[in-house]
């Protein structure tokens, strides 16, 4: 009797025969290799995220350190100089403007100490537990008439000195979008120090721009009593 190779057949000492290997896999063992590997695929990915996770008391320990500075539940802090609020900041915002700090196109030696020691994993865990925040906004001392001044120049903008609607980046609600911020509950004396001073803070490094460039502009055209009502304004929404 002739065999093919193919099906060629090695005899085992006692007399039985076997198939050669690797010429025949099972179809009843395809099942349950793929779900072995799934296993060892999705292990592998639970593995990562717990490497990358952050713990929960080092988050906890990290925002208690923001709001040495920041206030409250984040809410801001007012002082010589206004520290801003970050509750229910847009995560991308955060994210680029602690950038801007690593690379000195903002100016803060604090902030800067503070941006360039954050792991990724942290700095994810801290912009998303800034967004959940929403605490009331912290009362300033701007005057409540100029209000409905500021809610125009928001709403509809200057076109006469091509001021575009606040609204049409930062919404209607004032509550931002990815890389424009949430100006709702903002503290007014920090909104007027930003836009009467834009470029000494801002823009240091022309060869590396943001999304706050298209700020510049807009910042010089408005008149201080302008940039106080717009102030007031955001500083009354929540």
């Amino acid at each position: 009797m002739h065999f093919s190779r193919r099906h060629a057949q090695r005899i085992t000492p006692g007399g039985r025969a076997r198939p050669r290997r690797g010429t025949f896999v099972s179809a009843r063992a395809i099942p349950a290799f793929a779900a072995f590997a799934f296993f060892l695929t999705g292990a592998g990915h639970a593995e990562q995220a717990e490497k990358t996770a952050v713990p929960a008391s080092e988050l906890q320990a990290k925002m208690a350190y923001c709001e040495n500075c920041h206030g409250v539940s984040a809410r801001g802090f007012h002082g010589y100089y206004p520290i801003p609020r970050l509750a229910g900041q847009q995560p991308e915002y955060i994210k680029n403007q602690l950038q801007a700090f690593i690379e000195h196109r903002r100016t803060n030696n604090i902030m800067f100490n503070v941006a360039h020691v954050l792991s990724p994993a942290m700095l994810e865990a801290l912009t998303d537990s800034f967004q959940k925040l929403n605490p009331k906004p912290l009362v300033s001392a701007a005057p409540k008439d100029l209000v409905a001044a500021g809610k125009k120049i928001y709403e509809e903008g200057l076109p006469a000195t091509d001021v575009p609607p606040c609204a049409s980046c930062h919404g209607p609600e004032a509550k931002g979008d990815g890389q424009f911020p949430r100006l709702a509950g903002q503290l007014s004396d920090y909104i007027v120090s930003k836009l009467k001073n834009w470029t000494k803070e801002r823009g240091q490094d022309p060869s590396k721009p943001d999304a706050s460039t298209i700020m510049q502009p807009i910042a010089h055209s408005l008149t201080e009593q302008q940039i106080k009502a717009v102030a007031a304004y955001l500083n009354d929404q929540e």
